[in-house]
């Protein structure tokens, strides 16, 4: 044990929507926690999305689907309960709103987090992780960027995902080309005559919802649409592929072969990826052709179009290389400013199917990858109950949560669907690891003896 340290018996990564989900299960009242623990924050607060928080983006869950109600619709801290806490219960359900504005999700999770202040060290940006032996068990020894140390028997990372870059702008050194995570901070740096043209590169949601916001804001900006597909798809929201969010998939994609999962995946893509709801397909193609009737045609869509190369000009443009359907041949198109709404990494190995969306593991787990084991590809592997197996020691000390999609599904990508779940599987490893190397019994209810690594 390290002397003069406090050591919690639970240390996490992010304070986000995923481990505040594992924060909520932790309580008396849900899954159960009797332990200490700590929670690791780079932001301000939890705030979710906070730069695609714009006036009238909804989200794309059904919002009882939240982080707590599918796995105990009685609890307090389910969306039902915040909206009540808040007195807009009634006028929430006079809007008639299937999907909630995503400023009211946002003000949700913010709202439950307020609950666990004593829990989380906001302004806390891990840079470093040590995996120190205590006596034949495992110790987590995290740094900050403000050379802190903290000290855990067991970790839950759930730090985000890795924006996802395409290839042309990865060397880049401009900040003319952002991530959709930058949308917002971005917008407020620059005077609305300064971005004379715009190009929002990407398929998904985000990508129209950008178009139809900077059509408002920037109503004078030429704004240019890059697409890989022939157009926008509709997302696929049929209750027979919906089932993709059930925990009865997450157990049908995990213990399926690789060949299986990767024709889950292309078979599924449309649940979640590189798809838009209909509302806002309908009034971005709406406002395409108003703006033709009128004669003042300023959104352009380069449909089947991928991106060849990429230039900085200078320090206010980029110069961005296409080829497409209708123009097969290369032509350059120069922007103010590039906005990629293209995602984020998975972890898997490149291949030649890869979509430059896969990476063998979080960048986090570098300094102590040697540890753990990895897969015959190099890529983490992880366990049915979301933990990864260190090499030198037994039990699930470890734990991977909302970065594991390419082993258990659509479901762990960033929708809330499966969040309850999910969390209630990890704190439930937490108790059953601890109460083993503690030669404790549990009286919460949660590990039993006879549950002990059953």
């Amino acid at each position: 044990m390290i002397s003069n340290e406090k050591v919690y018996d639970v240390l996490g990564i992010g304070f986000g929507p995923a481990n505040i989900s594992v924060a909520i299960a932790m309580e008396s009242d849900e899954v159960g926690f009797a332990g200490t623990r700590l929670f690791l924050e780079s932001k301000q607060g939890s705030i979710w999305q906070e730069h695609m928080l714009f006036e009238g983006s909804d989200i794309q869950n059904n919002p009882l689907r939240d982080m707590v109600t599918p796995r105990n619709p009685r609890s307090r801290f389910g969306f039902i309960s915040f909206l009540h806490a808040k007195n807009r219960f009634m006028k929430f359900l006079n809007t008639g709103l299937h999907h909630p504005y995503r400023i009211e999700y946002a003000q949700y999770v913010a709202w439950v987090a307020e609950h666990f202040q004593k829990d989380v060290r906001y302004n806390t940006t891990v840079t470093d992780i040590q995996l120190l032996d205590d006596d034949g068990k495992p110790l987590y020894k995290l740094m900050d960027r403000d050379g802190n140390t903290y000290y855990g028997r067991t970790l839950v990372m759930a730090p985000g995902r890795t924006p996802m870059i395409p290839p042309a702008f990865t060397a880049l050194q401009t900040d003319r080309v952002i991530h959709l995570n930058d949308y917002l901070k971005t917008m407020a740096r620059y005077p609305a005559e300064a971005l004379s043209r715009i190009a929002v590169v990407g398929g998904s949601q985000s990508a129209v919802e950008i178009l139809l916001h900077l059509s408002d804001t920037h109503p004078k900006s030429e704004l240019l649409g890059i697409s890989r597909c022939f157009g926008y798809k509709q997302k696929d929201v049929n209750p027979f592929t919906g089932e993709v969010y059930f925990q009865e998939f997450v157990d049908i994609f995990y213990h399926a072969d690789r060949a299986t999962k990767r024709r889950l995946q292309d078979d599924l893509r449309l649940t979640n990826y590189s798809a838009s709801d209909a509302d806002v397909l309908d009034a971005l193609y709406k406002k395409m052709y108003m703006q033709e009737v009128q004669g003042n045609e300023k959104i352009t869509i380069h449909r089947s179009a991928h991106i060849q190369s990429a230039l900085v000009m200078d320090e206010n443009s980029v110069r961005i290389g296409l080829k497409k359907l209708e123009h097969p041949e290369l032509f350059y198109e120069d922007v103010s400013l590039v906005i990629l709404a293209t995602g984020f990494k998975d972890i898997g190995m490149p291949d030649e199917n890869d979509r430059g969306n896969l990476e063998p593991y979080p960048k986090l787990f570098a300094p102590v990858i040697d540890h753990i084991q990895l897969d015959d590809r190099g890529c983490l592997l992880i366990n049915r109950n979301y933990s990864a197996n260190l090499k030198n020691y037994a039990g699930d000390s470890c734990f991977v949560n909302g970065l594991c999609e390419s082993s258990h599904g659509m479901g762990d990508a960033g929708s809330f669907s499966l969040l309850s779940f999910r969390s209630g599987e990890i704190v439930t490893g937490l108790n059953n690891y601890l109460a083993a190397i503690d030669g404790q019994k549990k009286t919460n209810g949660v590990a039993r003896p006879e549950d002990i690594y059953a």
